[in-house]
């Protein structure tokens, strides 16, 4: 990102949202009836937008802002299927800029990524999208030139439906979440390559340490922080970037700017949640109201009534809600390391509040979260274990003389040799033995779709997991995956480096698919992060543990330790980008191109 641009901030309950509210409606829908929390709207087929410096102040010190039309978030484009909308952006930056319609199906060229899809927008430029709309639901937009997307280029879209949806409700609101940082996050980015857990406030302490020995015993505890020392991690590094420089934001307002949705009682709610954030996974509950989920990442899935869900970085996940009495409700999204939360409203008035729960526990991950079966670590860059084995039955072993392994040899060795041993062991790329690059490989990675996640199991909330989340739809493509392409997620925290397969975007090549083929990706995450993975122009859509069709995404978590499958029909010519959401780790990266090709 180039440096001109650097002051920024965000907004204390904020009001950068409304400068533009033209509400151009084509029907008496029941999204008329909005909050003054939400008024800029446009809708229609023919948009200006402008994306610019707008001044803010969300943690009470001034700075500056990328906006779309002078407003953080921008403005919420409503669209109808089956309409060809024209979308004119104008670019008033000193560095060149972008819109990405995430989760959008389209032409490549309309598609807004710098250096695939286009050459982005110059300063002073101006860029026709243009396209015709094949989809409805709930998606976003954001920039996809440089770190933008982190000060503020980031949108709503919502798209109504030609046909009647499978489920009624009577107001419409988004509850688009977003992190925002008072630096630079040229700054962020740089202090994390010199020190990985700069923002990890939640260290393990001294009193940590001696109530794990009265839960383990001495020789357990020791060996387990020795373990995490040479593996130079932390089990409480859950997020790159925490609170200690985040304010979380719900529709551009931080927790004491209270957004609020307003309600009758006994109305029935849509709430269209949208984690527009650069780094932060959110865990959503509204205390005191269950969420029938109706749609993920904007396709219709089988309702599931759930008191709380994970809402990874780029998806969208609508809820129906029945506020039966007038008391006020708290929409609460605590970040997944538990250092902050956003916050919000339902209320039957404006000025209404209720109870904010505190955050939960803060979690720690485990070594079966990795992957790792009985605390063990796989290939760890200092030359330990390649795979699930017990400590104790390794005492003796010479450690450095197993470093040097081969994995193209081992993925021929007796699996049931080494069921003592967590079953059978993952192979990994050839690309990824003795790379600088790669700091851990997991060694039994399970697709966990029924696990709720780090920190939110045996919560005594009922929490939605992929495998509650079953497409309305069967199959759209129906044949069977011609091929299968095996990706790891990798990375070195201590370097700050991520990359697929070990290999970097810069010194990567395209992944090439065929036009019309239908192929299977399967994901092996060989990091302690989780990444949420987004591929551009085509559905992804998930495999349950059997190979059978779960459901429609446009983006894939993926939790450490997992290995999870997906089919894409390559329907979609032209250069696409592939990559971790997390716009770090896709900055130094954790990005591919894939090239469809007749």
């Amino acid at each position: 990102m180039q440096s001109k641009t650097t002051r920024r901030t965000f907004v204390k309950g904020l009001a950068a949202t409304g400068i533009l509210g033209g509400l151009d409606m084509w029907r008496t829908p029941v999204w008329a009836v909005t909050s003054p929390g939400q008024p800029n709207v446009l809708s229609g087929t023919d948009f200006d937008l402008f994306i610019g410096e707008t001044p803010v102040n969300i943690t009470g010190a001034a700075r500056t802002a990328m906006t779309i039309n002078g407003s953080l978030p921008g403005p919420i484009l409503r669209w109808r299927e089956g309409d060809t909308v024209t979308l004119r952006v104008r670019n008033r930056l000193r560095e060149d800029t972008s819109i990405h319609w995430h989760g959008m199906i389209l032409p490549a060229n309309m598609d807004g990524v710098p250096g695939l899809s286009f050459h982005g927008i110059a300063p002073d430029g101006m860029y026709e999208y243009r396209f015709k709309v094949n989809q409805n639901g709930t998606y976003w937009y954001h920039s996809h030139s440089g770190l933008q997307e982190q000060v503020g280029v980031y949108g709503a879209l919502v798209i109504d439906a030609k046909e009647p949806e499978p489920f009624s409700y009577d107001r419409d609101y988004v509850v688009l979440l977003s992190d925002w940082t008072d630096e630079n996050p040229a700054r962020v980015l740089a202090k994390l390559k010199k020190q990985s857990d700069y923002y990890n406030q939640h260290k393990r302490t001294v009193g940590d340490f001696i109530d794990d020995v009265s839960e383990m015993g001495w020789s357990a505890a020791v060996a387990d922080r020795k373990m995490w020392a040479e593996m130079k991690m932390s089990p409480t590094d859950l997020a790159d970037v925490s609170a200690y420089t985040y304010t979380y934001l719900m529709n551009g307002q931080a927790p004491d700017g209270n957004w609020t949705g307003l309600f009758k009682p006994g109305e029935k709610l849509r709430l269209r949640f949208i984690n527009a954030s650069a780094m932060t996974y959110f865990d959503v509950r509204i205390p005191g109201l269950k969420m029938t989920v109706v749609a993920a990442d904007g396709q219709y899935v089988k309702p599931v009534s759930v008191d709380e869900f994970r809402i990874a970085v780029a998806e969208t996940y609508d809820v129906i809600v029945e506020p039966e009495s007038e008391q006020a409700y708290t929409l609460f999204a605590q970040s997944m390391d538990r250092t902050g939360y956003a916050r919000g409203t339902l209320a039957v008035r404006e000025g209404l509040s209720a109870p904010v729960p505190s955050p939960d526990p803060r979690p720690l991950i485990s070594m079966a979260d990795m992957g790792m079966d009985h605390g063990s670590m796989g290939g760890m860059d200092h030359g330990a274990t390649q795979g699930g084995m017990d400590h104790s039955q390794m005492s003796g072993m010479d450690h450095g003389s197993m470093a040097g392994m081969d994995h193209s040899q081992m993925a021929g060795m007796d699996h049931s040799a080494m069921a003592g041993m967590g079953g059978a062991m993952q192979s990994h790329p050839a690309s990824e033995t003795d790379n600088p690059l790669v700091d851990m490989q997991t060694m039994t990675p399970v697709p966990k779709l029924s696990d709720p996640g780090i920190g939110l199991r045996d919560n005594g909330r009922r929490v939605l997991t992929y495998a509650d989340l079953r497409s309305t739809f069967p199959d759209p493509d129906g044949r069977e995956p011609g091929r299968t392409i095996e990706l790891h997620l990798t990375g070195h925290m201590e370097k700050f480096s991520w990359s697929f397969d070990g290999i970097k975007f810069s010194d990567a090549e395209p992944l090439r698919l065929k036009y019309g083929e239908r192929l299977r990706i399967t994901l092996v995450n060989d990091t302690m992060m989780t990444h949420p993975i987004h591929l551009h122009g085509m559905w992804s859509d998930l495999e349950d543990e059997n190979g059978n069709f779960l459901v429609r995404k446009h983006t894939i978590d993926m939790p450490p330790g997992s290995k999870r499958s997906y089919r894409v029909t390559a329907d979609a010519l032209g250069r696409w980008a592939y990559h971790c959401h997390l716009l770090l780790h896709m900055e130094m990266g954790m990005l591919r191109e894939v090239r469809v090709d007749e």
